[in-house]
């Protein structure tokens, strides 16, 4: 009797003790990271100042601080949960160029940039480096490029998956519509497509007949009006979303693999539908890459992954170009940097290789700053702008430093660069439109000075505030509220050839 109560406690014991160790190696759940920040960025004046950042957050979390003195950041900085406040400090900026930095939010789960933006110090009117500018030599194709025009928001519009032309407002964009453009003295269009819907599955990937004789069909309006044409994949690749997975084929191979080979049956069925096309059709692989942060996510924590992705796709796409023969053997093939953002593209894009020599193209977008140009947060720009009124970087120095950086890098060396993507949107006051006016003659006068080409988004909207873009109707070619302005002062910026029409003169007419 008492031997089996000793082994019955003994037995129950060992369980006991086999028990509660299994508890103890027990993993905690994973807790969703729930973290929201009162702003993903901040601008800063020249002259220094502090903003507070408030996060709220259900993990714990640690700062990476910024590695530049200028930008400081008080509060703590470790194992910290809860709703937490920090103050971020700059120092007074003396240079005329403006900078930019980031602090790093991390924890489980959770990496989060946060980007810190301070303007350049206004000079003044005597400093301004205009003076010293000399217009560039453009490539002969930038100035067969000239000003360009993007009919956006039309064969690109798609809804539940599927692109149509007409589904974000826009009728059909017709053959009038076309010669009305050229007309104008607009030398380029840019046609974005979106390919959801139309196509077939793995692996012929067919895209489907109809929706490639309209792109075809809208392609041979450009031809008959005497325009250039870029002709694109668009939104196949929106945030990451669709079968452009940027994040998605960083992270697994055989997503990119999947990838890669769509990509190129794509290509290879739209470039044989053009072989025969002559030299003012362009092809460009793709439109703005990125994960869904618009620059500011994985890519800048994943050891480069993202963008050595983005090079492979550009390889794929001119490989299969340039397979089809005929035209396409050395065709003009635009080929765009992570996201098209200029810092990005000169920082991390590397130019694939090639079969035939220069007839590769970089495609960038410029809509500094964007709170300005596309959202209509502020109503002024530039040297004489009030400064209430107008976002704290992004002025006429800016400018400068991101299209001489584009030249140093890639114009110089042989590389042409177009601006796929320029705007501005419509303003409801007649001193509003003055700036709207004078951004877009000084951008696009800088753009012909550092020898690019601009293309104008225009997404056909009316009215004014943000997203209204557009200056040009779509079906019948005529002007947009003071569309006709807008683009006379643009043309002028490209055309003119008077060797006093200067980026000086421009910035010294700056509205007052």
């Amino acid at each position: 009797m008492n031997f089996m109560l000793k082994r019955f406690s003994l037995t129950f014991l060992i369980i006991l003790g086999i028990t509660a160790n299994a508890c103890s190696d027990r993993q905690e759940p994973t807790i969703e990271p729930e973290v929201k920040l009162s702003q993903k960025e901040f601008s800063f004046s020249a002259e220094g100042e502090t903003k507070t950042l408030t996060v709220e957050t259900n993990i714990p979390l640690e700062m990476e601080e910024s590695a530049e003195e200028w930008c400081t950041t008080t509060g703590d900085l470790s194992e910290i949960k809860g709703t937490l406040q920090f103050d971020i400090s700059t120092t007074a900026n003396s240079s005329a160029d403006n900078r930019w930095t980031n602090i790093t939010l991390l924890g489980t789960d959770y990496v989060r940039d946060i980007k810190i933006i301070q303007a350049g110090a206004e000079q003044s009117s005597e400093d301004e480096e205009e003076t010293d500018i000399v217009e560039a030599e453009a490539s002969p194709i930038i100035k067969k490029l000239g000003l360009g025009w993007n009919l956006g928001n039309q064969l690109d519009a798609h809804s539940n998956g599927v692109s149509n032309e007409t589904i974000w407002g826009n009728d059909k964009t017709t053959q009038e519509a076309f010669d009305k453009i050229a007309e104008a003295g607009i030398h380029s269009v840019r046609i974005p497509v979106t390919w959801l819907g139309h196509i077939g599955e793995a692996p012929d990937y067919t895209i489907e007949e109809n929706w490639l004789n309209r792109v075809a069909e809208v392609v041979g309006y450009a031809e008959n009006a005497g325009l250039n044409a870029i002709v694109n994949i668009h939104h196949d690749g929106a945030d990451s979303h669709y079968w452009l997975d940027i994040k998605g084929a960083a992270t697994d191979e055989t997503v990119n693999t999947q990838v890669k080979n769509q990509l190129s049956a794509m290509w290879t069925q739209i470039a044989e539908k053009f072989k025969d096309k002559g030299d003012f059709l362009i092809f460009e692989s793709m439109n703005e890459i990125h994960d869904g942060d618009w620059g500011w996510g994985d890519n800048r924590t994943d050891g480069g992954a993202q963008y050595a992705t983005l090079n492979q796709w550009n390889q794929v796409f001119v490989d299969a170009v340039r397979a089809t023969g005929g035209n396409n053997s050395d065709r003009y093939l635009g080929v765009p940097g992570y996201c098209t953002n200029p810092e990005l593209t000169i920082e991390h894009f590397e130019l694939p290789d090639d079969v035939v020599e220069d007839r590769l193209l970089i495609a960038v977008h410029y809509y500094d700053p964007y709170e300005y140009t596309l959202n209509d947060k502020y109503s002024e720009w530039g040297h004489t702008a009030e400064p209430s009124k107008k976002e704290s970087y992004g002025d006429e120095a800016h400018l400068r430093e991101v299209f001489n950086s584009l030249k140093t890098k890639f114009t110089d060396n042989g590389i042409p660069v177009y601006l796929g993507e320029v705007g501005n949107v419509h303003r409801s006051t007649e001193r509003a439109e003055s700036f709207r006016k004078y951004y877009l003659e000084y951008m696009c006068k800088a753009a012909k000075t550092y020898g690019m080409a601009p293309f104008f988004w225009d997404n056909g909207a009316t009215g004014a505030g943000k997203e209204c873009s557009g200056i040009i109707n779509h079906s019948t070619g005529e002007y947009i509220n003071n569309g006709k302005e807008i683009v006379d002062v643009m043309v002028k910026a490209i055309t003119t050839e008077d060797e006093d029409y200067t980026l000086r003169t421009v910035y010294d007419n700056a509205p007052q």
